[in-house]
Protein backbone atom coordinates (compact mmCIF):
# COMPACT_ATOMS: atom_id res chain seq x y z
CA UNK A 1 0.00 0.00 0.00
CA UNK A 2 1.47 3.19 -0.88
CA UNK A 3 1.73 6.21 1.49
CA UNK A 4 -1.50 7.71 2.27
CA UNK A 5 -1.96 11.99 1.66
CA UNK A 6 -3.14 13.78 4.43
CA UNK A 7 -6.55 16.11 4.22
CA UNK A 8 -5.97 19.80 2.83
CA UNK A 9 -6.79 21.55 6.59
CA UNK A 10 -7.09 20.99 9.63
CA UNK A 11 -9.11 22.25 13.01
CA UNK A 12 -8.44 21.57 16.82
CA UNK A 13 -11.01 18.95 17.80
CA UNK A 14 -11.17 20.37 21.07
CA UNK A 15 -10.29 16.90 22.95
CA UNK A 16 -6.87 16.84 24.16
CA UNK A 17 -5.91 13.54 23.34
CA UNK A 18 -7.49 13.76 19.79
CA UNK A 19 -5.82 16.84 19.05
CA UNK A 20 -6.71 17.86 15.07
CA UNK A 21 -9.14 16.76 12.82
CA UNK A 22 -10.25 17.45 9.26
CA UNK A 23 -11.67 20.62 8.85
CA UNK A 24 -15.01 19.29 7.46
CA UNK A 25 -15.27 16.13 10.81
CA UNK A 26 -17.16 16.99 13.70
CA UNK A 27 -16.54 15.95 17.34
CA UNK A 28 -19.73 14.78 18.94
CA UNK A 29 -20.79 12.81 22.43
CA UNK A 30 -21.94 9.28 21.46
CA UNK A 31 -24.88 9.62 23.26
CA UNK A 32 -25.98 12.06 19.78
CA UNK A 33 -24.32 9.99 17.66
CA UNK A 34 -25.79 6.63 18.49
CA UNK A 35 -30.04 5.73 18.44
CA UNK A 36 -29.59 2.98 20.81
CA UNK A 37 -27.19 2.70 23.70
CA UNK A 38 -27.74 -0.21 26.02
CA UNK A 39 -26.15 -2.90 28.45
CA UNK A 40 -27.31 -6.24 27.97
CA UNK A 41 -29.08 -8.78 30.52
CA UNK A 42 -29.05 -12.53 31.89
CA UNK A 43 -32.07 -14.09 31.83
CA UNK A 44 -33.41 -15.78 35.25
CA UNK A 45 -31.46 -18.82 35.72
CA UNK A 46 -35.24 -20.00 37.78
CA UNK A 47 -36.77 -20.58 34.12
CA UNK A 48 -35.16 -23.17 32.33
CA UNK A 49 -36.69 -22.61 29.35
CA UNK A 50 -35.68 -19.26 28.84
CA UNK A 51 -32.07 -21.06 27.65
CA UNK A 52 -33.88 -23.63 25.56
CA UNK A 53 -33.93 -21.40 21.90
CA UNK A 54 -32.06 -20.42 19.26
CA UNK A 55 -31.49 -16.80 19.49
CA UNK A 56 -27.79 -15.94 20.16
CA UNK A 57 -26.89 -14.37 23.17
CA UNK A 58 -23.01 -13.14 23.38
CA UNK A 59 -20.35 -13.04 26.27
CA UNK A 60 -17.39 -11.52 26.39
CA UNK A 61 -15.82 -14.55 25.50
CA UNK A 62 -17.39 -14.54 21.90
CA UNK A 63 -15.90 -11.07 21.73
CA UNK A 64 -12.15 -12.53 21.21
CA UNK A 65 -13.79 -12.56 17.69
CA UNK A 66 -14.26 -9.22 16.16
CA UNK A 67 -17.23 -9.82 13.36
CA UNK A 68 -19.63 -11.74 15.71
CA UNK A 69 -21.43 -14.33 13.21
CA UNK A 70 -23.20 -17.10 16.11
CA UNK A 71 -22.64 -17.23 19.81
CA UNK A 72 -22.22 -19.75 22.28
CA UNK A 73 -24.98 -19.74 24.20
CA UNK A 74 -28.52 -19.59 23.31
CA UNK A 75 -31.98 -18.47 24.29
CA UNK A 76 -35.66 -18.78 23.61
CA UNK A 77 -37.99 -16.06 22.29
CA UNK A 78 -39.65 -16.92 25.42
CA UNK A 79 -36.82 -14.67 27.52
CA UNK A 80 -37.53 -11.85 24.56
CA UNK A 81 -41.08 -12.34 24.72
CA UNK A 82 -40.98 -11.72 29.06
CA UNK A 83 -38.52 -8.69 28.47
CA UNK A 84 -35.89 -10.62 29.97
CA UNK A 85 -33.53 -9.45 27.05
CA UNK A 86 -32.68 -7.24 24.71
CA UNK A 87 -32.78 -7.60 20.74
CA UNK A 88 -30.07 -5.88 19.10
CA UNK A 89 -30.17 -5.25 15.25
CA UNK A 90 -27.10 -6.66 12.95
CA UNK A 91 -24.53 -3.80 12.01
CA UNK A 92 -24.38 -2.85 16.02
CA UNK A 93 -21.24 -2.22 17.72
CA UNK A 94 -20.68 -4.58 21.14
CA UNK A 95 -18.47 -3.70 23.57
CA UNK A 96 -17.15 -5.45 27.04
CA UNK A 97 -17.73 -2.80 29.45
CA UNK A 98 -16.76 -5.25 32.68
CA UNK A 99 -14.00 -7.77 33.34
CA UNK A 100 -10.54 -9.25 32.40
CA UNK A 101 -11.52 -8.40 28.76
CA UNK A 102 -12.62 -4.91 29.01
CA UNK A 103 -12.96 -2.64 26.22
CA UNK A 104 -13.00 -5.49 23.75
CA UNK A 105 -14.80 -4.22 21.16
CA UNK A 106 -16.59 -6.67 17.94
CA UNK A 107 -19.28 -6.10 15.34
CA UNK A 108 -22.74 -7.80 15.18
CA UNK A 109 -23.62 -10.05 11.91
CA UNK A 110 -26.83 -10.95 13.07
CA UNK A 111 -29.25 -9.88 15.28
CA UNK A 112 -28.90 -10.95 18.75
CA UNK A 113 -28.80 -10.28 22.21
CA UNK A 114 -25.75 -10.18 25.27
CA UNK A 115 -25.48 -10.65 29.10
CA UNK A 116 -24.60 -7.51 31.43
CA UNK A 117 -20.88 -7.32 31.05
CA UNK A 118 -21.53 -6.05 27.32
CA UNK A 119 -23.02 -3.05 26.08
CA UNK A 120 -24.58 -2.92 23.10
CA UNK A 121 -24.60 0.41 20.29
CA UNK A 122 -26.49 1.04 17.07
CA UNK A 123 -26.73 4.00 14.91
CA UNK A 124 -29.59 4.39 12.22
CA UNK A 125 -27.92 7.81 10.81
CA UNK A 126 -24.02 6.96 10.62
CA UNK A 127 -22.54 3.88 9.38
CA UNK A 128 -22.27 1.59 11.82
CA UNK A 129 -18.99 -0.16 10.25
CA UNK A 130 -17.38 3.05 10.26
CA UNK A 131 -18.65 3.68 13.85
CA UNK A 132 -17.39 0.12 14.74
CA UNK A 133 -13.73 0.83 13.95
CA UNK A 134 -13.83 4.13 15.56
CA UNK A 135 -14.86 2.48 18.82
CA UNK A 136 -12.36 -0.40 18.48
CA UNK A 137 -9.80 2.18 18.15
CA UNK A 138 -10.98 4.24 21.32
CA UNK A 139 -10.77 1.43 23.21
CA UNK A 140 -7.58 1.70 24.63
CA UNK A 141 -8.62 5.53 25.02
CA UNK A 142 -11.84 4.24 26.91
CA UNK A 143 -9.57 2.43 29.54
CA UNK A 144 -7.37 5.08 30.04
CA UNK A 145 -9.81 7.87 30.76
CA UNK A 146 -12.35 5.23 33.09
CA UNK A 147 -12.47 5.31 36.55
CA UNK A 148 -11.65 1.51 38.79
CA UNK A 149 -10.28 -0.66 40.75
CA UNK A 150 -8.97 -3.80 40.48
CA UNK A 151 -10.43 -3.44 37.18
CA UNK A 152 -12.00 -0.81 34.68
CA UNK A 153 -15.54 -0.31 34.26
CA UNK A 154 -17.12 0.76 31.53
CA UNK A 155 -20.88 1.88 31.90
CA UNK A 156 -23.68 3.14 30.11
CA UNK A 157 -23.30 7.09 31.45
CA UNK A 158 -19.36 6.37 30.82
CA UNK A 159 -20.06 6.16 27.18
CA UNK A 160 -22.68 8.38 26.28
CA UNK A 161 -20.48 11.43 27.96
CA UNK A 162 -17.60 10.18 25.87
CA UNK A 163 -17.06 12.30 22.23
CA UNK A 164 -15.89 10.63 19.36
CA UNK A 165 -14.85 12.49 15.87
CA UNK A 166 -16.42 11.24 12.65
CA UNK A 167 -16.74 13.01 8.88
CA UNK A 168 -19.93 12.94 6.77
CA UNK A 169 -21.96 9.58 5.85
CA UNK A 170 -20.67 9.05 3.01
CA UNK A 171 -16.84 9.35 3.59
CA UNK A 172 -17.60 7.30 6.58
CA UNK A 173 -19.05 4.27 4.40
CA UNK A 174 -15.81 4.79 2.32
CA UNK A 175 -13.34 4.65 5.02
CA UNK A 176 -14.93 1.26 6.36
CA UNK A 177 -14.87 -0.22 2.67
CA UNK A 178 -11.19 0.58 2.98
CA UNK A 179 -10.86 -0.62 6.12
CA UNK A 180 -12.84 -3.42 5.58
CA UNK A 181 -10.21 -4.46 2.90
CA UNK A 182 -6.97 -3.83 4.14
CA UNK A 183 -7.50 -4.86 7.73
CA UNK A 184 -8.92 -8.40 5.52
CA UNK A 185 -5.76 -8.51 3.88
CA UNK A 186 -3.77 -7.89 6.82
CA UNK A 187 -5.46 -10.53 8.75
CA UNK A 188 -4.46 -12.80 6.05
CA UNK A 189 -1.29 -12.57 6.20
CA UNK A 190 -1.70 -13.26 9.89
CA UNK A 191 -3.29 -16.56 9.33
CA UNK A 192 -1.03 -17.49 6.99
CA UNK A 193 1.82 -16.95 9.67
CA UNK A 194 -0.02 -18.71 12.30
CA UNK A 195 -0.16 -21.84 9.95
CA UNK A 196 3.05 -22.14 9.17
CA UNK A 197 3.89 -21.01 13.07
CA UNK A 198 1.74 -24.76 13.85
CA UNK A 199 3.59 -26.55 10.85
CA UNK A 200 6.82 -25.50 12.19
CA UNK A 201 5.51 -26.45 15.94
CA UNK A 202 4.33 -29.60 14.62
CA UNK A 203 8.15 -30.44 12.52
CA UNK A 204 9.09 -29.88 16.39
CA UNK A 205 7.96 -32.83 17.42
CA UNK A 206 8.46 -34.82 14.54
CA UNK A 207 12.44 -34.06 15.05
CA UNK A 208 11.78 -34.63 18.78
CA UNK A 209 9.76 -38.41 18.57
CA UNK A 210 12.03 -39.48 15.71
CA UNK A 211 15.20 -38.99 17.72
CA UNK A 212 14.12 -39.93 20.96
CA UNK A 213 12.20 -43.28 19.20
CA UNK A 214 14.47 -44.26 16.23
CA UNK A 215 17.64 -42.26 17.30
CA UNK A 216 19.93 -40.69 14.72
CA UNK A 217 21.80 -43.66 12.76
CA UNK A 218 19.40 -44.60 10.07
CA UNK A 219 21.36 -47.39 8.61
CA UNK A 220 21.50 -49.58 11.81
CA UNK A 221 19.11 -52.37 11.28
CA UNK A 222 15.66 -51.60 13.29
CA UNK A 223 13.23 -54.30 14.86
CA UNK A 224 9.82 -54.36 16.04
CA UNK A 225 9.84 -52.72 19.97
CA UNK A 226 6.72 -54.99 20.73
CA UNK A 227 5.51 -51.23 21.88
CA UNK A 228 2.56 -49.48 19.83
CA UNK A 229 3.63 -46.07 20.42
CA UNK A 230 7.20 -46.44 19.76
CA UNK A 231 7.21 -48.77 17.08
CA UNK A 232 10.28 -49.68 15.73
CA UNK A 233 13.66 -49.11 17.30
CA UNK A 234 17.43 -49.77 16.63
CA UNK A 235 17.86 -53.76 17.40
CA UNK A 236 20.73 -52.48 19.92
CA UNK A 237 18.74 -50.67 21.83
CA UNK A 238 16.50 -52.14 25.05
CA UNK A 239 12.74 -51.83 25.97
CA UNK A 240 12.59 -51.12 29.95
CA UNK A 241 9.56 -50.51 32.62
CA UNK A 242 9.66 -46.53 33.87
CA UNK A 243 10.42 -48.84 37.19
CA UNK A 244 13.65 -49.92 36.02
CA UNK A 245 14.98 -46.71 35.27
CA UNK A 246 13.26 -44.85 37.97
CA UNK A 247 12.38 -44.89 41.20
CA UNK A 248 9.32 -43.39 43.32
CA UNK A 249 11.27 -41.42 46.37
CA UNK A 250 9.76 -39.73 48.84
CA UNK A 251 11.89 -37.31 51.08
CA UNK A 252 9.78 -35.01 53.10
CA UNK A 253 11.61 -31.75 53.21
CA UNK A 254 12.94 -30.08 55.95
CA UNK A 255 10.78 -28.36 58.27
CA UNK A 256 10.72 -24.78 58.53
CA UNK A 257 12.75 -24.85 55.00
CA UNK A 258 13.58 -21.83 53.00
CA UNK A 259 14.23 -23.88 49.85
CA UNK A 260 12.90 -22.77 46.05
CA UNK A 261 9.10 -24.15 45.74
CA UNK A 262 8.98 -25.58 42.62
CA UNK A 263 5.77 -26.45 40.46
CA UNK A 264 5.13 -28.49 36.69
CA UNK A 265 3.55 -26.61 34.02
CA UNK A 266 1.67 -28.48 30.98
CA UNK A 267 3.72 -25.84 28.79
CA UNK A 268 6.95 -25.31 30.04
CA UNK A 269 7.80 -27.88 32.83
CA UNK A 270 9.36 -27.39 36.26
CA UNK A 271 9.88 -24.01 37.07
CA UNK A 272 10.00 -22.03 40.21
CA UNK A 273 6.50 -20.71 41.41
CA UNK A 274 8.06 -16.94 41.92
CA UNK A 275 9.03 -16.95 38.50
CA UNK A 276 5.53 -17.14 37.45
CA UNK A 277 4.26 -14.77 39.76
CA UNK A 278 1.57 -17.10 40.52
CA UNK A 279 -1.85 -15.99 42.05
CA UNK A 280 -4.54 -17.53 44.15
CA UNK A 281 -4.05 -20.24 47.11
CA UNK A 282 -0.90 -20.53 48.21
CA UNK A 283 0.22 -22.85 51.07
CA UNK A 284 1.34 -20.70 54.23
CA UNK A 285 4.26 -23.42 54.67
CA UNK A 286 6.05 -25.88 53.10
CA UNK A 287 6.32 -28.29 55.99
CA UNK A 288 5.12 -32.00 54.24
CA UNK A 289 6.45 -30.75 51.41
CA UNK A 290 8.58 -33.29 49.30
CA UNK A 291 12.21 -32.51 48.61
CA UNK A 292 13.33 -32.24 44.91
CA UNK A 293 17.12 -32.84 43.71
CA UNK A 294 18.61 -31.45 40.50
CA UNK A 295 17.84 -34.33 37.90
CA UNK A 296 14.42 -35.47 39.65
CA UNK A 297 11.83 -35.63 37.44
CA UNK A 298 8.00 -33.86 39.08
CA UNK A 299 4.90 -35.85 38.12
CA UNK A 300 1.29 -34.06 38.80
CA UNK A 301 -0.57 -37.29 38.87
CA UNK A 302 -3.79 -35.56 37.96
CA UNK A 303 -2.61 -33.69 34.87
CA UNK A 304 0.94 -36.27 33.50
CA UNK A 305 -1.55 -37.06 30.69
CA UNK A 306 -2.11 -34.02 29.33
CA UNK A 307 1.83 -32.83 29.60
CA UNK A 308 2.36 -32.06 33.34
CA UNK A 309 5.60 -33.98 33.91
CA UNK A 310 9.31 -32.75 33.25
CA UNK A 311 13.10 -32.88 34.72
CA UNK A 312 13.78 -30.55 37.26
CA UNK A 313 16.64 -28.24 36.62
CA UNK A 314 16.51 -27.06 40.18
CA UNK A 315 16.54 -27.79 44.00
CA UNK A 316 13.68 -27.61 46.16
CA UNK A 317 10.67 -28.87 47.31
CA UNK A 318 7.24 -29.15 45.49
CA UNK A 319 3.49 -30.19 46.48
CA UNK A 320 3.17 -33.54 48.16
CA UNK A 321 0.35 -34.56 45.54
CA UNK A 322 3.19 -34.71 43.00
CA UNK A 323 5.11 -37.77 42.67
CA UNK A 324 8.87 -37.56 42.83
CA UNK A 325 11.31 -39.81 40.34
CA UNK A 326 14.79 -40.18 40.54
CA UNK A 327 16.93 -41.96 38.20
CA UNK A 328 18.36 -45.70 38.77
CA UNK A 329 20.37 -46.18 35.69
CA UNK A 330 22.51 -43.75 33.70
CA UNK A 331 20.56 -41.58 31.98
CA UNK A 332 20.63 -37.92 30.29
CA UNK A 333 17.87 -35.93 31.95
CA UNK A 334 16.68 -34.38 29.07
CA UNK A 335 16.46 -36.91 27.09
CA UNK A 336 13.53 -38.87 29.12
CA UNK A 337 12.03 -35.22 29.71
CA UNK A 338 11.61 -34.78 25.74
CA UNK A 339 10.23 -38.61 25.91
CA UNK A 340 7.99 -38.25 28.39
CA UNK A 341 6.52 -34.71 27.12
CA UNK A 342 6.01 -36.11 23.55
CA UNK A 343 1.97 -36.38 22.69
CA UNK A 344 2.08 -40.08 22.17
CA UNK A 345 3.56 -40.86 25.49
CA UNK A 346 0.81 -38.33 26.79
CA UNK A 347 -1.37 -40.82 25.18
CA UNK A 348 -0.21 -43.87 26.64
CA UNK A 349 -0.09 -42.15 30.08
CA UNK A 350 -3.93 -41.84 30.05
CA UNK A 351 -4.41 -45.67 29.06
CA UNK A 352 -2.74 -45.92 32.59
CA UNK A 353 -4.14 -43.88 34.32
CA UNK A 354 -7.47 -44.02 36.72
CA UNK A 355 -10.55 -42.36 36.80
CA UNK A 356 -14.27 -41.75 35.49
CA UNK A 357 -13.47 -39.23 33.91
CA UNK A 358 -10.69 -37.40 32.04
CA UNK A 359 -10.18 -34.25 34.52
CA UNK A 360 -10.39 -37.06 37.38
CA UNK A 361 -7.78 -39.34 35.98
CA UNK A 362 -4.77 -39.82 38.00
CA UNK A 363 -1.49 -41.79 37.04
CA UNK A 364 -0.12 -43.39 39.86
CA UNK A 365 3.23 -45.21 40.09
CA UNK A 366 2.17 -48.26 40.22
CA UNK A 367 1.29 -48.06 36.32
CA UNK A 368 3.12 -45.19 35.52
CA UNK A 369 6.18 -47.16 36.45
CA UNK A 370 4.59 -50.49 33.82
CA UNK A 371 4.51 -48.39 30.84
CA UNK A 372 7.08 -49.42 28.66
CA UNK A 373 10.25 -46.54 27.26
CA UNK A 374 13.51 -47.48 25.53
CA UNK A 375 16.49 -47.31 26.82
CA UNK A 376 19.15 -46.29 24.42
CA UNK A 377 22.89 -46.13 25.83
CA UNK A 378 24.19 -43.50 27.99
CA UNK A 379 26.35 -42.30 25.19
CA UNK A 380 23.72 -42.37 22.49
CA UNK A 381 21.29 -40.55 24.80
CA UNK A 382 23.83 -37.91 25.22
CA UNK A 383 24.09 -37.42 20.81
CA UNK A 384 20.29 -37.70 20.87
CA UNK A 385 20.06 -34.67 23.15
CA UNK A 386 22.67 -32.68 21.25
CA UNK A 387 20.74 -33.04 17.80
CA UNK A 388 17.15 -32.22 19.29
CA UNK A 389 18.97 -29.39 21.33
CA UNK A 390 20.57 -28.28 17.66
CA UNK A 391 17.58 -28.69 15.02
CA UNK A 392 14.74 -27.48 17.81
CA UNK A 393 17.07 -24.27 18.28
CA UNK A 394 16.84 -23.60 14.54
CA UNK A 395 12.42 -24.23 14.57
CA UNK A 396 12.41 -22.22 17.67
CA UNK A 397 14.27 -19.26 15.90
CA UNK A 398 12.02 -19.62 12.91
CA UNK A 399 8.82 -19.60 15.11
CA UNK A 400 10.21 -16.73 17.00
CA UNK A 401 10.53 -14.71 13.48
CA UNK A 402 7.29 -15.53 12.55
CA UNK A 403 5.52 -14.50 15.70
CA UNK A 404 7.26 -11.28 15.43
CA UNK A 405 6.31 -10.46 12.05
CA UNK A 406 2.80 -11.27 13.80
CA UNK A 407 3.45 -8.89 16.27
CA UNK A 408 4.52 -5.94 13.57
CA UNK A 409 1.25 -6.87 11.67
CA UNK A 410 -1.01 -6.94 14.34
CA UNK A 411 0.98 -3.16 15.58
CA UNK A 412 0.53 -1.67 11.40
CA UNK A 413 -3.04 -2.89 11.73
CA UNK A 414 -3.98 -0.76 14.67
CA UNK A 415 -1.69 2.28 13.58
CA UNK A 416 -3.75 2.29 9.82
CA UNK A 417 -7.08 2.18 11.81
CA UNK A 418 -6.33 4.94 14.35
CA UNK A 419 -4.96 6.96 11.48
CA UNK A 420 -7.74 6.80 9.11
CA UNK A 421 -11.00 6.73 11.78
CA UNK A 422 -9.13 10.07 13.78
CA UNK A 423 -7.89 12.20 9.89
CA UNK A 424 -4.70 11.66 10.00
CA UNK A 425 -4.63 10.21 6.75
CA UNK A 426 -7.19 10.67 3.76
CA UNK A 427 -8.69 7.29 1.79
CA UNK A 428 -11.02 9.16 0.03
Amino acid sequence: MGKLEKYSSYKDSGVEWLGEIPEHWEVKKIKFVMNKIQTGTTPSTNNKNFFDGDLNWFNPKDLNQEILIESENKLSQLALDRREIKLFPKDSILIVGIGATTGKTSYLTINGTFNQQITGFHSTIHHNKFLFYVLRNFSKVFLNVASYTTLPILNNEFFKSFSIVFPPKKEQTKIASFLDEKTAQIDEVISQKEKLIELLKERKQIVINDAVTKGLDKDVEFVDSGVEWIGKIPKHWEISKVKNIFKLIIEPAPKANEEELLSIYTDIGVRPRKELAEKGNKASTTDGYWRVKKGDFIVNKLLAWMGAIGLSEYEGVTSPAYDILRAKKDIVGIYYHELFRLKVFSQEMKKYSRGIMDMRLRLYFDKFGNILIPYPSYDEQIKIVEYIENQTTKIDKAIELQQNYISKLKEYKVSLIDSVVTGKVRVV
